[in-house]
Parts: structure tokens; sequence; C-alpha cells
């Protein structure tokens, strides 16, 4: 499980993450390492992982069935899974409780910091072929990480933890990493370190110009470029300005240039 040095006491000023999984031993290297582990040890956050099993009330903590109907796969039995949600969520239902499931809404950028504002999250760790319909009302949020299908919900559980906790106050090292990074709204420009010059490619020399507005408007258009190339739907939601807007047509007419 988590080290023990990561583990804190709850505290009404952090964020309390609860999770319910069938495999908590998968949780054990993300959360015991890095940011997370961090954000623990700072007092940022109290993150604990419960097995499922734990909550059956048979000799065997059996968690699954077969689906009635027929059908491949087996159904993950809601009484163990409403017994936990209850049991975790609190007496006053102060948890909000995320079922991570590929019919859910799309994670994204603005639903991560919509998490990060909450005081306590419960993410239930679907499995095998899919949970009974009745733990659904239960759930407050069902939240998919894309369109594709994996073996559980543990991995999109610790993508949607992971992008919610590095959003927390003081668990980055820099404000200004949230304020340029990647969805706010560009993807982010090209970045350099040393050497100057590694394999023939050379950095941009406005780069080392020392000459900070200069650096700006060019990290600006490589960020506007990189994302015209690579997503032009996220160019829907950015603030251009007039100048910008206008590089953008520039930009689309010689690409159709290109293609006819």
């Amino acid at each position: 499980m988590i080290p023990a040095s990561c583990v804190k006491k709850v505290d009404d000023n952090m964020l309390h993450i609860d999770v319910l999984t069938i495999f908590p031993g998968m949780f054990t290297s993300p959360f015991g390492e890095s940011i997370i582990c961090r954000a623990m040890e700072r007092q940022l956050l109290s993150l604990q992982v419960h097995n499922l099993r734990d909550f059956c009330l048979d000799r065997h903590r059996v968690v699954d069935d077969y689906p009635y109907g027929g059908g491949a796969g087996m159904v993950m039995r809601p009484e163990p899974a409403v017994r936990a949600i209850e049991a975790l969520r609190g007496e006053e239902r102060q948890a909000l409780v995320v079922l991570t499931s590929p019919q859910g809404e799309m994670f994204s950028q603005k639903l991560a910091a919509e998490l990060a504002g909450k005081q306590r999250l419960l993410f239930f760790c679907g499995h095998y072929e899919g949970v009974d319909e009745r733990i659904r009302s239960r759930v407050d949020r069902e939240i998919s990480i894309g369109d594709y299908v994996l073996t559980g919900g543990e991995l999109p559980a610790m993508v949607i933890i992971d992008a919610v906790v590095r959003l927390l106050p003081g668990v980055l090292g820099s404000s200004e990493s949230l304020a340029e990074e990647s969805f706010s709204p560009l993807l982010e420009y090209p970045h350099y370190t040393r050497p100057a010059e590694f394999e023939g490619m050379k950095v941009p020399d406005v780069l080392r110009s020392g000459h900070h507005r200069q650096i700006r408007e060019w990290r600006r258009r490589q960020a506007l470029w990189r994302t015209f190339c690579r997503r032009p739907d996220l160019l829907e939601k950015a603030d251009l300005s007039l100048a910008e807007k206008e590089l953008l047509a520039e930009w689309q007419t010689g690409r159709k240039l290109e293609e006819s």
C-alpha cells in the first residue's frame, strides 16, 4: 500500500480522496512516489485506498456475479459496492462519488479544476463487464478518460487523481507551471535546455537573447502553430487577438493551397 511516510491525518483544509477498488496494490507505486506522495507529506492531500472486498459479508468476499439475461463476463454486485460507498462518503454525503466508466463524460482540464475545488472525492473503480445498474444510484458523476476500453477503472482513476492533485495550491513548485502548461488553452510551446547544440540541432537564438518580450512573443506564436497543427479544435476556445486570428487565417489558406 501507500508508504506510511506519505499518509497524514485528515484535515478539513486539505482535499481528501478515497478510492474503492478490488486491486488496491495497483496504487502503491503511483501514489507512493513523486508529486502525489509529496502532496500528502506536505499535508495538502489525504488519500486512502480501500479494498472493496473488505465490505463483503460473505466468507468468500464475492464482489461479482453472472449477469441476468445471459451474456459474456461478470458484473459487479450492488451489495458490497453500495455498502462501501455509503460508509466512506459520510453521514452528510460530503464526498462526491465518481465512477470511472467509458460511458461517462469526457475528462478535461476544466473538469480537473472543478474536482480540485471539492473537499472530498470518492472514486469507485469498476471492473469485469461492468457494474450493476443499481450502483449508479449512489454515484454523482461518471467520468471517462477516452473512447477506448480498459480492463478496469483503476488506471482512469489514477489519471484523474494525478490531474486533480497537481492543481491544488502549493503542490507544484511554481504557479507559472499551471498558467503556461498544455490545454490552458493552447498546447505548450517547444522547450529547450542545455546543450545549446545537439546533433546539429540548435536552440533558437531568441531563447538565448535575454529579450523577454521577444521570447514571450516567440513562445506564443509557437504555441499557436503547434495547436493549429495538432489540435485545431482547441482554437475555438482560445482567447486570440485580432493579429493571431489573421495569422491563423494565413496558415489555413496556405494549408488549403498545399492540399489543392
